[in-house]
């Protein structure tokens, strides 16, 4: 695991990263967290909020989110 409270370069996104620091660290996710349905990416429970807490709230798949983002994010 590489989070430990802050985004750390380890290449992995993991289900515990705040939503707020991966949209920051990696722009290009906002359009991975929308197209699942997970649009609040700039709203403020989005600052202190991990994907997986915004997954469970919004009903989404939290293991398919973030195989997504982190095959975007190799992508780039």
């Amino acid at each position: 695991m590489c989070f430990n409270g802050v985004l750390r370069e380890c290449g992995m996104i993991e289900k515990q990263m705040p939503i707020g620091q991966i949209v920051k660290k990696y722009p290009e996710t906002r359009s991975t967290f929308e197209r699942h349905g997970l649009g609040c990416v700039g709203c403020r429970a989005a600052l202190f909020e991990s994907v997986e807490q915004g997954a469970e709230v919004h009903g989404i798949d939290v293991n398919a989110l973030i195989a997504d983002l982190n095959r975007q994010v190799q992508e780039d």
